[in-house]
């Protein structure tokens, strides 16, 4: 079953990477971007959903 905070706890802590990469010099910035999207896309991948 899903907490209803725990959608919040994920926005919270998707919003302090992005605020810690944006923090960063445009170089590491695009390397922490493509890191972050790989996480996100295996998350996605691993998360049994429905399909369209």
């Amino acid at each position: 079953m899903d907490r209803p905070d725990a959608h919040e706890d994920e926005h919270g802590d998707l919003l302090s990477t992005l605020e810690v990469i944006e923090a960063q010099p445009l170089e590491t910035r695009a390397e922490a971007y493509d890191s972050l999207h790989d996480t996100l896309a295996r998350r996605l991948e691993a998360t049994p959903g429905t399909s369209s």
